[in-house]
């Protein structure tokens, strides 16, 4: 089966910012009549270039994700993908548990060491060199699962003391929310996914049945079960020809991804939806 998500990353919708909860709430629901698998959005505080202009409307990610989840009812709801250096860890495995909690079971954590230095640097979040921010990534994962477990004990890492790791209430979704690492680097975004995570998201393209090759190198020097990590991809959904894409789909399917997290030209595109959602009805008989 491969299953679509709705990736939501443009909030420039007509009527401004007074109507964005309304026309938010629509887009979620056609997405549900669709049958779509999950929503996401971005951790992003300024729109990115590749989708539209810096000034255009960017909402914080996890505010947006807990109204999602009251106005859904069935979709997966994360972000695709959090940045593991914007906010103090114990806090962020905080807001993805009460996510849980108050969806019902829904919630996801999307994590990665974060590229955006421009939006870091005008609102003053920390942006350390890379090398820093996949340490804090790999700290940030090890917290977040023990976060999710029994111990409540202390974490001592290079870069974060934590004094107690209490998290009550604990997530719905047991053993714990589903943790997705994003990103195809392969010295070490791929190393973490063998490691620590749940499912990957890789964009789809010529090198993604590479990426997955050289994932699978990893989980073998881990001692990694490949076929336990759910293999999640991003791509663009051209609805103009729902036929070249599903043949798109189809080839991402047989390289082994289950999910295909999937971007329009404009989230509020109801007709594109809808024309996503027959898209959905075929590929779910895979």
């Amino acid at each position: 089966m491969m299953q679509l998500g709705l990736h939501i990353c443009d909030f420039n919708y007509p009527g401004g910012p007074a109507e964005t909860g309304v026309t938010l709430a629509k887009i979620a629901r056609a997405a549900e009549d669709a049958e779509f698998e999950s929503i996401t959005v971005m951790d992003h505080l300024f729109q990115i270039a590749m989708v539209g202009p810096h000034p255009d409307p960017m909402l914080e990610a996890y505010t947006t994700l807990g109204y999602l989840a009251g106005v859904t009812t069935r979709v997966n709801l994360g972000a695709m993908v959090t940045s593991a250096v914007y906010r103090p860890p114990g806090l962020m495995v905080k807001a993805v548990t009460a996510l849980d909690v108050l969806s019902g079971g829904r919630a996801f954590l999307g994590l990665g060491a974060a590229w955006n230095e421009q939006e870091s640097v005008a609102l003053g979040l920390p942006f350390p060199s890379t090398a820093e921010r996949f340490e804090r990534l790999e700290e940030v994962l090890q917290i977040a699962r023990q976060m999710w477990s029994p111990d409540d004990g202390p974490f001592e890492g290079k870069h974060y003391k934590l004094g107690a790791t209490i998290n009550s209430p604990q997530a719905v979704r047991q053993p714990h929310p589903p943790i997705v690492i994003g990103g195809s680097g392969e010295k070490k975004t791929l190393r973490l996914v063998a490691k620590y995570a749940d499912a990957c998201n890789i964009f789809a393209g010529p090198q993604a049945a590479h990426k997955l090759a050289v994932l699978r190198e990893h989980c073998e020097r881990e001692g990694r079960d490949y076929d336990e990590i759910s293999k999640t991809t991003m791509l663009s959904f051209d609805t103009s020809d729902p036929e070249a894409l599903l043949g798109q789909l189809r080839d991402l399917h047989d390289l082994g991804f289950t999910v295909a997290h999937g971007i329009l030209k404009r989230s509020d595109d109801f007709e594109a939806i809808a024309t996503l959602g027959e898209v959905i009805g075929q590929t779910s008989t895979w």
